[in-house]
């Protein structure tokens, strides 16, 4: 495993303390993995920056990777979304890029990532 990708619902719980998530974060960074936060999970998770302290010091992390929704990932989405009979746009953001990194997903709702990825290595929060 090389790190772990957030959904929004893994963010949520690491900004509402979650021991668990926060343990993980612990161990990739003692184990120099990578914590990768797409940008769509990232705009469904923080509602006001000034307050959630643990998920905006996550994201400035010099091991933790933004992942934006550009063209070439929109596309892959757009494909996914048609090929699985879905339509969350964040979930399938989050699932092509732990596939592309090799991460696991940490997330509070698995069933919605495995709908989408059934292979997807999964942590809930």
């Amino acid at each position: 495993m090389n790190g772990f990708t957030f959904d929004a619902g893994g963010l949520i719980a690491l900004d509402r303390n979650s021991r668990t998530v926060i343990a993980l974060i612990e161990r990739a960074s003692q184990r120099n993995m990578r914590i990768t936060v797409p940008t769509t999970a990232l705009a469904q998770a923080i509602r006001n920056p000034a307050k959630q302290f643990r998920l905006v010091r996550l994201i400035r992390q010099i091991d933790t990777d933004l992942r934006p929704l550009d063209g070439p990932d929109a596309t892959a989405v757009g494909r996914l979304l048609a090929s699985t009979g879905t339509s969350d746009i964040a979930d399938a953001h989050v699932a092509i890029c732990a596939n592309r990194a090799g991460q696991c997903v940490v997330t509070s709702d698995p069933d919605d990532l495995r709908r989408i990825a059934p292979d997807l290595r999964v942590v809930t929060a």
